[in-house]
């Protein structure tokens, strides 16, 4: 790929208001964990030069276990959770010091913004996030948003700031920068000689997965696998990733001129509005209901609600207004939307005419099982 890739990549820079750059926890650190300050100082100055671009920054940064890993002496990275939230709450702190202190520099100032992953469940909260960066934004300052590693169990053991970075660009409907220690998404082991750059996927396919290898670096949490996970999400949502080597000097200069660095991912589709998002890629399902083939065939393809009749089976406990996965007989997601009945009623009425739905429950109180207004096809 040549001029043309070239074309791409500055047409979609100079689109973008907003940017998600996700800087990796070994992006941050020398071999012995601690934080390199150098670096830190140097990415500054890049996400400096893009603002006076005229666009706005967030930055969803690693690193503070890694910090905390330095600063408490450690060698490698504690495996149980008590220590790895010492670590944390120790390398917190430091980190967002030096961020302060590196856009200071600049004239600028940096804010820290800790979350959970109810913050985005829940959608009053999802919506203040939302609002507060764009406020920080007023203030020209730096949101540097980090998982609270100290309090969010599940953040820890299961979750990586890959996935929190789909997560932060979704929610402000922008590109993401993911900044990791390898180039981009390599067809091959990418410690292997015969190994080549992919410099642009123009469709999301799962078969990309099988890329994935199994290594990880010292101190961090994720790999290639969360990598290409946080591609899909944001991609499927109709927004463009860039995945690049942040060990590289000048890799956010060259994003922003549009040079191919990396690995281009191109947005699967038009942009997905925001509601849709926070269905589809944000909340994840109380429960489950199985399609028959003619059910699946008028959500996916038709556009149609989904009708009692189509329901073959209902799965888990939910309540009236709760996220509800679609599957098929073969046990595969399609969609996902907020019902309109709990789980005790949607099974009642599963499989009936929606004529029936009175008779069964005493009263109608919607036609649909899941309005095609609260329903986001995700496949």
């Amino acid at each position: 790929m040549s001029e043309q890739a070239n074309l791409v990549r500055r047409e979609i820079i100079d689109t973008a208001k907003t940017l998600v750059v996700k800087i990796g926890t070994n992006v941050l650190s020398r071999a012995d964990g601690t934080l390199d300050i150098e670096r830190i100082q140097t990415l500054a100055q890049q996400i400096h030069r893009i603002r006076q671009s005229g666009r706005q920054v967030v930055v969803v940064s690693s690193g503070s276990v890694g910090a905390g890993i330095g600063l408490l002496g450690l060698t490698t990275r504690p495996e149980d959770l008590p220590h790895l939230q010492a670590a944390a709450a120790t390398g917190q702190a430091h980190l967002i010091h030096l961020y302060d202190e590196c856009f200071r520099k600049q004239g600028s100032h940096a804010a820290q913004i800790l979350v959970t992953a109810n913050d985005f469940k829940n959608r009053t909260r999802y919506l203040n996030m939302r609002n507060t960066l764009y406020t920080l934004f007023e203030y020209d300052v730096i949101p540097i948003v980090n998982e609270n590693d100290t309090v969010s169990i599940d953040e820890i053991k299961f979750g990586d700031n890959d996935h929190l970075g789909a997560m932060v660009a979704n929610l402000l409907q922008c590109p993401l920068i993911l900044l990791s220690v390898v180039d981009g998404l390599f067809d091959g082991d990418p410690n292997a000689a015969d190994s080549r750059l992919i410099s642009q996927v123009d469709q999301w396919d799962n078969s990309l997965l099988d890329l994935a290898t199994d290594n990880k670096s010292s101190f961090g949490s994720g790999g290639m696998q969360s990598k290409l996970e946080a591609v899909r999400m944001t991609t499927a949502v109709g927004e463009t990733v860039i995945m690049a080597n942040g060990t590289q000097d000048d890799i956010l200069d060259n994003i922003l001129a549009g040079n191919e660095v990396g690995t281009l991912f191109l947005a699967k589709g038009p942009a997905v509005p925001a509601w849709k998002r926070w269905i589809g890629y944000t909340v994840q399902p109380k429960g489950q209901f199985i399609l028959d083939a003619g059910a699946r065939l008028a959500v996916e393809k038709s556009g149609r609600s989904l009708l009692a009749i189509g329901i073959t089976k209902v799965q888990g406990q939910f309540t009236t207004g709760e996220l509800v996965s679609l599957v098929d007989e073969s046990g595969t997601e399609f969609a996902r939307g907020l019902t309109n009945y709990n789980s005790d009623d949607c099974r009642l009425i599963a499989g009936r005419k929606t004529s029936d739905i009175a008779d069964v429950l005493g009263g109608k109180p919607y036609s649909e099982v899941i309005h095609r207004d609260n329903l986001v096809v995700t496949l």
